[in-house]
Parts: structure tokens; C-alpha cells; sequence
């Protein structure tokens, strides 16, 4: 493995927060400032060291530079950009679900029976007497 390979697979590895506040705004282009602006406005939550050092992980910077794409580019507001990033995280948690569900359908498939179409699990619950 190369050294480049490890560092991307071990040490910055997405969310794990390595870097401190002056490297994470160097990396994304903007002030340092700028970070802890975002921060007081709640679009980013940095993690927070025993002697309260702000370290970014590589999901915050990819956050950073959506949240700079929207204000300097599409020229929306950081109220604006609050609420795109919220609906951003729901069809997040959305996606995920539904890559779940998917994996149950899958079992479903194998045998299990732990999901299928809503007439089967109609079905099914009244076999069992369910009404609910």
C-alpha cells in the first residue's frame, strides 16, 4: 500500500476530524474566520479537543465548499443555505433508508420473509391476526 493510499484510507478517512481550523480553511479555499462564522450560524459542528481546538474532518470541508458554492455562485444566504443543507441531510437519511430496505428485500428473496410488497404484508398480518 503507498503512502498516499494510507493516508487517504487511514488517517483522513471522511469523518474523522484531523485538521485544525487554520490547515481545514487553507484546504477549503476561505479565512478561518469564515469557519467559525459557519460554525455560529450552525451549518457546521466541528469537533471540539479537550482544550477546545476546533478539528474538521473531511465531510465538514466538503461541507464548506458546498455551503461557498451556494453563496458565491447561486448567491443564496446562509439562512437559505441552512435550510438547503437540512433537506440535503433528510434525503441523506432518505437514501439510506431506502438502500435498507432494499437489503431487506433482498433477505425477503432468500427466504427470510422479513419483507415484501404491501399485499403480502397485508396479507401476512392478517394471517397472524395483526391489525395494525
Amino acid at each position: 500500500m503507498s503512502l498516499i493510499a494510507f493516508y487517504k484510507r487511514r488517517v483522513a478517512g471522511g469523518r474523522r476530524p484531523v485538521y485544525v481550523i487554520s490547515i481545514a480553511a487553507g484546504l477549503a479555499g476561505c479565512h478561518p474566520r469564515t469557519l467559525r462564522i459557519y460554525e455560529e450560524e450552525g451549518l457546521l459542528e466541528p469537533v471540539r479537543t479537550d482544550t477546545n481546538i476546533r478539528l474538521y474532518s473531511d465531510n465538514d470541508l466538503q461541507r464548506v465548499r458546498v455551503i461557498r458554492y451556494l453563496t458565491q455562485v447561486r448567491g443564496v444566504n446562509l439562512a437559505g443555505v441552512k435550510i438547503l443543507l437540512q433537506f440535503r441531510d433528510v434525503a441523506d437519511l432518505m437514501g439510506e433508508m431506502a438502500r435498507q430496505l432494499e437489503d431487506l428485500g433482498d433477505v425477503d428473496e432468500n427466504g427470510d420473509g422479513a419483507a415484501g410488497t404491501a399485499t403480502e404484508n397485508d396479507q401476512r398480518d392478517r394471517d397472524r391476526g395483526t391489525r395494525f
